[in-house]
């Protein structure tokens, strides 16, 4: 009886969603202005730090999109690295990139419920609103959301699509109100908008001299915001025409969530001055909705407000579609429990690997709730994801090498020299962010040692090292050629 396998459903603009959603949310609404808090004296050159920050996601675009074309599975940028490059360093680096994710899908579920809040707060329903605000409730609803689209993840493409298309065209909608009002409205207009609602006589402060050290860890981290294509690859394996769908969903991705984040932050900061901005997000957690909530009327600001909650709460199926194959592509190689391969018989996901998948997730939505601080998990996935993409540069310039049957396979830019170029060069680009994202890291005060995401990062390395090795002798043991494993695609 043949055993049920993944099933090619999904098609361009069920991967170009996935994508998007993976990379707008928190990145678009929250991350551009709680940077104030976090990079302190960045100011007014949060804009140009986004640009900055594209530079490094542009070349880990076009390693991913070349390596996609040779290597078309579930799990991608582990297949990738393993195959391509080295196998340990294909699962330690995966391994940090699917607990870094991990976290952050707990992270997002547990940021959305504020923003239920204000709705509530717009709408003038104060109980709910308060109700909101406690802590077993924000918990409780986040956890809800989490396991939601476990199910939905678990019924497999078409649900999957249909949940995440709407959603995402929904979101764009409602962004595109954002954007309209914070290009028509002034300074100026936000002032009066104080002075009438709270007021407040706003001083808006002359440009401060720009600091290249505070810019570069606020690009460092912004860099977070442009990490969401991966979760393309990851569906390799269910893919319809991945040779070609792939590489274009990945671009295409980058080109439109780019533009949007660069529109969508310009037209806040048009609106709302940057020392406003800043002084806001030192007294408490703001959004551009919040900051807009200002200037709009009531029923624009629930708009606004249910757009942003909706961007937020698209990052969970994309994010769980993510690491979930991940986890199945490290039990196809036997480096996990191989009943984490089964395939429901009706749906054809991997839904053992899902279920998990929303187990961890839901460890990221305590550990937000308890450590109070869910930059936290950001900056963890900000390391992750930096070395994951570093990784797939470097199997761009060694592939060749390291696997000559799978490197001819690659469709895009077939010219060893220029691919070599591309990798080395994207390379040098991700190492300078990488090491200017762990020096800040380090030397930033924090209460305790574990809220720091350097040593973290390097703990959940050290146990991925541990199970690549343990696994790895239990597999040689047993009479597996582990070295041919490694060279052909799962």
């Amino acid at each position: 009886m043949n055993q049920p396998r993944l099933s090619r459903q999904l098609g361009l603009m069920g991967l170009i969603a996935t994508g998007v959603c993976s990379m707008l949310g928190a990145s678009i609404n929250v991350v551009p202005f709680m940077i104030q808090r976090h990079v302190p004296g960045i100011g007014p050159y949060v804009l140009p730090a986004f640009i900055f920050a594209a530079i490094p996601a542009l070349f880990a675009g076009l390693a991913y999109s070349m390596l996609a074309t040779a290597m078309p599975r579930a799990g991608g940028s582990y297949i990738y690295a393993s195959r391509g490059l080295n196998p340990f360093l294909g699962f330690v680096a995966s391994f940090s990139q699917w607990f870094g994710l991990s976290i952050v899908i707990g992270v997002v579920a547990y940021v959305t419920i504020p923003f239920l809040r204000d709705v509530a707060i717009a709408m003038s329903w104060m109980g709910l609103a308060d109700s909101l605000d406690t802590g077993m409730v924000r918990v409780g609803l986040a956890l809800l959301l989490i396991w939601l689209f476990v199910w939905i993840n678990i019924r497999g493409a078409k649900s999957y699509e249909k949940t995440i298309i709407p959603l995402m065209l929904l979101m764009f909608l409602m962004g595109g109100i954002v954007i309209f009002a914070g290009f028509n409205f002034s300074p100026r207009d936000f002032s009066l908008a104080i002075l009438e609602k709270e007021n407040i006589i706003m001083d808006i402060l002359p440009k401060p001299d720009f600091h290249l050290p505070t810019f570069l860890s606020a690009a460092a981290l912004l860099f977070a915001s442009f990490i969401g294509f991966d979760s393309i690859a990851q569906a390799g394996g269910e893919a319809k025409n991945p040779t070609r769908r792939l590489p274009s969903a990945i671009g295409l991705t980058i080109l439109f969530v780019g533009s949007y984040y660069m529109i969508f932050t310009a037209a806040v900061y048009h609106a709302i001055p940057w020392s406003f901005v800043a002084e806001e997000a030192m007294r408490k957690d703001i959004t551009a909705p919040g900051l807009l909530g200002y200037l709009l009327p009531d029923y624009l600001t629930v708009l606004i407000v249910g757009g942003a909650a909706i961007a937020l709460i698209n990052d969970l199926p994309a994010m769980l579609l993510s690491v979930s194959r991940l986890m199945f592509a490290w039990a196809e190689d036997g480096i996990f429990p191989k009943k984490i391969t089964k395939i429901h018989p009706k749906f054809h996901t991997p839904y053992i690997a899902i279920i998990l998948s929303g187990l961890m997730s839901s460890i990221g939505v305590l550990g937000s709730h308890f450590a109070g601080n869910f930059f936290l998990g950001i900056d963890i996935m900000v390391t992750s994801m930096m070395v994951n993409f570093l990784l797939m540069c470097i199997t761009l310039v060694f592939i060749r090498k390291a696997n000559p049957l799978i490197a001819k396979e690659i469709k895009i830019i077939k010219n060893d020299s220029i691919r070599k170029l591309i990798g080395i060069l994207g390379s040098i680009v991700l190492l300078f962010f990488l090491t200017v994202h762990t020096w800040k890291d380090i030397i930033t005060e924090v209460g305790a040692w574990y809220f720091h995401s350097t040593p973290i990062w390097l703990i959940v390395m050290a146990i991925a090292s541990l199970i690549f090795y343990v696994k790895l002798k239990g597999m040689k043991s047993m009479g597996i050629d582990t070295r041919s494993l490694f060279k052909k695609l799962p």
